[in-house]
């Protein structure tokens, strides 16, 4: 079987386009699409639908990028096991985050650990914990950092970095001038949440939860699909959020947004390393893994 027409089913498969994964994989579309037919005769199955200008795997196709997945990972294992072997740590590695440590944290240690490893590629996808879960379940990623620790048999989480939420509002808003808001005032000013599936939201309904009040009954003006959204919605004085401490202290320090406690609630958080139970990290994800730890040792002590 060959491992290349697997590499290019799996872009069209994760990129959902023959156009895209033509471009990923430096290939005329005729070229992909013409991998994808060898495929589809090998099998005596239809593996991609083709529907308008996407592509979705069939039902078929489902089950052979479970297995060609597998195979490429493990054919990059070898080829990672063999040059760590030779002394040197080379190959390309996906890792996943959630928009905070995404945006806030995971972009500094990956630029520390390539400047160590000047033959690694490590591509970084940022999207919510819900995405980034799922996609290390499925083998697109090896490592994920997320917001919050999954409840999930399948997943092995590992406490790493901490945060803290902190309720935020414009230096404009009445509460910026007051030390402190009862837990229960919350419900009578506009509110800005993030979406569902979202670590922050998740971690903020359950300490709010633990305080007595209930998320539902917020006057919520918007949802927004990311911290950097919501940050700008909360200067814009759309309404008030509670947002990670690391997003938002730069504001804070200029006084561009004002931080207020909540009387009697505190919100420390923590970043969770998570990986899929029983797989075998490649070399290279054990490499950046031991960074992390090492980086989170260093800064915990």
């Amino acid at each position: 079987m060959d491992i290349r027409r697997l590499e290019v089913f799996c872009k069209v498969v994760d990129l959902g386009s023959f156009t895209r994964a033509a471009e990923a994989a430096l290939l005329s579309q005729p070229s992909v699409s013409e991998h994808i037919r060898t495929l589809e005769d090998q099998f005596g199955e239809k593996l991609i639908d083709r529907l308008g200008r996407s592509a979705q795997p069939t039902h078929a196709g489902k089950i052979l990028y479970q297995y060609a997945r597998r195979i490429i990972n493990l054919k990059d294992e070898v080829t990672q096991a063999i040059s760590q072997y030779q002394g040197n740590l080379v190959g390309q590695l996906a890792v996943g985050a959630s928009t905070i440590p995404g945006a806030y944290l995971l972009p500094r240690q990956i630029e520390a650990f390539k400047s160590e490893h000047l033959a690694v590629e490590l591509m970084l996808k940022i999207s919510g914990t819900a995405q980034i879960v799922d996609e290390v379940l499925n083998g697109r990623l090896e490592l994920g950092l997320v917001g919050t620790q999954w409840k999930d048999q399948r997943i092995e989480c590992e406490q790493m970095f901490g945060d803290e939420l902190v309720l935020t509002v414009h230096p404009d808003h009445p509460w910026a001038s007051r030390q402190s808001v009862l837990p229960a005032e919350l419900m009578d000013t506009p509110f800005i949440l993030r979406e569902p599936g979202s670590g922050t939201r998740m971690e903020m309904v359950q300490f709010l939860k633990d305080a007595g009040v209930e998320c539902s009954h917020f006057q919520v003006v918007a949802e927004m699909g990311s911290n950097e959204a919501v940050r700008q919605g909360v200067r814009a004085q759309i309404g008030v959020s509670i947002l990670s401490l690391l997003s938002v202290q730069e504001d804070l320090d200029r006084g561009m947004l004002c931080r207020v406690a909540i009387q009697g609630v505190t919100m420390p958080r923590s970043f969770y390393l998570i990986q899929r139970k029983n797989r075998q990290l490649s070399p290279l994800a054990t490499a950046f893994y031991h960074h992390l730890q090492q980086v989170n040792s260093a800064s915990s002590s």
